[in-house]
């Protein structure tokens, strides 16, 4: 279980967060394609090692706990190296910002569901923000060292790119939340419901009749 493929490529994914960090270190533009290179090899593994598990029958539960957590480490040590180096600045720093809280808040939806044995499945929008927000933070790894694509400049694009991901972040977010809560409420009220239904029925009070006494007829004494 642990030397299958599909989860020696979620080890590997998750050991590259930290070097992509890293890699800014390293002087440009040198740094910067060589943490863009491993970015890439990054997420071509967080696409691959699910498909391998699901087409050869592999897949596991230590892969499924494993797999969301490599994906947050890599976008949240990503996000933060290029906080670092200044490619994420001013106003971008809330688009940031926005991923990072909806990592956080999908993480704790799916730990509490987890205990409830629901699933959360990840919707079409969810996949669109999650390929916008890869292609935007790849080019913001290369920077200032990219070329121009249609006159605008490799971090410009990943600018756009970024806040389109936090937009549609927002929305999924807010999809997730909803349901989140939904069972967050159910699951409170389920114990208001058994208590009610478990309760005794209560007691018919019982009526005692007034005695009534007949009137002597004797005489008065």
């Amino acid at each position: 279980m642990y030397l299958k493929l599909p989860n020696i490529l979620t080890y590997t994914r998750l050991i590259s967060a930290p070097i992509v960090a890293g890699l800014f270190f390293v002087p440009d533009p040198l740094g910067s394609w060589l943490a863009f290179s491993l970015y890439t090899y990054a997420c071509v593994t967080d696409f691959l090692d699910g498909y391998l598990a699901r087409a050869w029958h592999m897949q596991s539960a230590l892969g499924r706990f494993l797999d969301p957590i490599a994906d947050k480490m890599l976008v949240a040590a990503v996000i933060f190296a290029l906080l670092a180096a200044d490619r994420i600045a001013g106003y971008e720093v809330i688009a940031a910002g926005i991923i990072l809280a909806r990592e956080i808040l999908v993480s704790g939806l799916r730990e509490f569901l987890a205990e409830l044995r629901v699933g959360m499945p990840v919707s079409h929008l969810a996949k669109w923000k999650t390929g916008i927000q890869m292609l935007a933070l790849g080019f913001l790894l290369v920077g200032p060292n990219g070329p121009d694509f249609w006159g605008m400049a490799t971090i410009q694009i990943g600018v756009v790119g970024l806040w389109m991901a936090a937009a549609l972040t927002l929305i999924t977010g807010f999809d997730y939340l909803y349901v989140g809560l939904k069972h967050i409420n159910e699951t409170d009220q389920a114990p208001m419901q058994r208590s009610g239904d478990d309760a005794p029925e209560a007691d018919e009070p019982e009526i005692n009749e007034p005695e009534i006494n007949e009137p002597e007829t004797g005489e008065p004494k």
